[in-house]
């Protein structure tokens, strides 16, 4: 199984929205991704909470059954339709992919 974590932080402003809006509007699109390809076995995308520590504005915790299910999602129409949308507004981007 492969876990892919990511974190972003989000520009004060972008796209004519404000953080929030558009963290709103990235946990949908990312939301529409849960199940675009087989081999999707958890998909969980959460905003930074008021009153609980964070330091990113979304998180995206998910699972793979293994590194060919990763690699069909990254290239998915649905996921690639996300790119332009993310880039937009992310201020920057963490990572880490691994296997258990």
């Amino acid at each position: 199984m492969i876990k892919h974590i990511v974190m972003w932080k989000l520009k004060d402003e972008a796209e004519g929205a404000d953080r929030l809006t558009n963290a709103r509007e990235m946990k949908r699109r990312l939301d529409e991704c849960a199940d675009i390809v087989p081999g999707i076995l958890s998909f969980e995308v959460t905003l930074a909470q008021p009153g609980l520590e964070a330091t990113y504005d979304v998180v995206l915790y998910s699972e793979f059954e293994n590194k060919a299910a990763l690699e069909a999602y990254a290239v998915h129409p649905t996921h690639k339709a996300l790119v332009p949308f993310i880039g937009a507004i992310r201020e920057g981007r963490q990572c880490m992919d691994y296997e258990v």
